[in-house]
């Protein structure tokens, strides 16, 4: 079973802030994401689209942008938020976001075998407590249900703001505004 995120400074090495040598991890487990959610015949969305289109996650430039990202969550914690989930040494998920003229929420990801034990629950509640009462935002796939309703159980409504990414991800437009309770879950 994967525990639950811990604050910095805890000794659980299965959760936590993540360090700059974690972003060699962070875009394959992103990548391997995609490959087991975004798979879609209808929409044209198969292995090679996604290697295609996500595949840079996992390469040498998309790692330095993890790194640059997570030193940049070290520096500026009031402003950009990153959580890992660890199973072991491994990492099979996290969460991210930061704030702009309101909360941006993403990504987060979490593998399959991460899924069902909470963790996501865990995740977000701690994202939420970050965020306070900031109006928050987050795009997220349409046709990815359990997300979707994963978010609206959260406060989060779509929109009707839609856009097609890369041509093929129909995605939507969600948002939690500064009343939602922050108890929910």
């Amino acid at each position: 079973m994967l525990a639950g995120i811990v604050e910095e400074g805890h000794h659980d090495p299965r959760d936590r802030s993540p360090r700059a040598e974690d972003a060699e991890s962070l875009g394959p487990v992103q990548l391997r994401a995609w490959l087991q959610t975004y798979p879609n015949e209808e929409a044209g969305i198969d292995e090679r689209w996604i290697r295609e289109h996500r595949g840079s996650s996992a390469t040498e430039e998309g790692i330095a942008q993890w790194r640059e990202f997570i030193v940049a969550a070290k520096q500026r914690p009031d402003l950009l938020f990153c959580r890992v989930v660890r199973s072991g040494t491994e990492i099979v998920g996290f969460l991210c976001g930061r704030r702009d003229d309101m909360v941006v929420l993403g990504p987060m990801y979490l593998l399959d075998e991460a899924q069902g034990n909470g963790v996501g629950g865990r995740m977000m509640s701690e994202f939420l407590a970050w965020a306070g009462s900031a109006p928050m935002r987050l795009w997220v796939t349409e046709y990815n249900e359990r997300a979707v309703q994963f978010y609206e159980r959260y406060g989060f409504k779509a929109t009707g703001e839609r856009e097609i990414w890369r041509g093929r991800l129909p995605n939507v437009r969600m948002i939690r505004d500064s009343t939602s309770s922050d108890d929910l879950g």
